[in-house]
This record gives C-alpha cells, structure tokens and sequence, in this order.
C-alpha cells in the first residue's frame, strides 16, 4: 500500500528525474514549477520515481546497518603499518571483523 508521499519525498523525485531544476514543494505538496528549461514531471511520473527510490534504498539497508559497525579507518591504518614491518596480525584481525559485520548483514 501506498501512502501519500510527504512533501520531501516529492523533492527527492524531483531533483532525481530534473537535476538541477527550479521549483518548490509547498506542505500541501503542491508544487510550484519554476524552470524554464526543463519541462515539469507528470505526476504518473513522480509517483513511480519515488517508488524506485523507495526501492534503491530499501535495497541499500544492509550497507547503513554495516557502517556504524565497521572497525575505524585508523585501525586499517595501523594494521597496514605493521603489516609493512612484516606484522600480518593486525591487518588480519582487521579484515576478520569486517568479514564479521558483512556476515551479520549480508547483501540480498
């Protein structure tokens, strides 16, 4: 089911199908087209842009929940460090906890 989109979700779909395009979005979600260049969208062809949005970003979930568990950036870089002083340790309890978190949440 559908619900009616808010009026930030009509912008989403706006800038994705006219980047760069002149308008607003009023909190009746009314839309007010500005640019004279662009031609507005149809509302058939907003409604099925934020449905594909919705969908491009359900589908990136696992890659939100993965970065907050991620080891930080200055782990890896330590790791590299001693791995270039001929230490794998580090680097390979590195890579064990992302192979953790990718595990925890895997790509479907």
């Amino acid at each position: 089911m559908i619900t009616k989109p808010r009026p930030h979700l009509i912008a989403q779909a706006l800038s994705s199908l006219r980047p760069l395009s002149l308008y607003t979005v009023g909190s009746d979600e009314s839309i007010n087209w500005i640019d004279t260049v662009q031609t507005q969208p149809t509302q058939s062809e907003i409604d099925a842009e934020i449905i594909r949005l919705a969908s491009v970003y359900t589908a990136q979930e696992y890659a939100r929940k993965r970065e907050f568990e991620y080891p930080p950036l200055t782990d890896l870089a330590d790791a590299l460090y001693h791995q270039s002083k001929g230490d794998e340790t580090k680097l390979t309890a590195y890579l064990a906890k992302c192979e953790a978190v990718k595990q925890k949440y895997p790509k479907e």
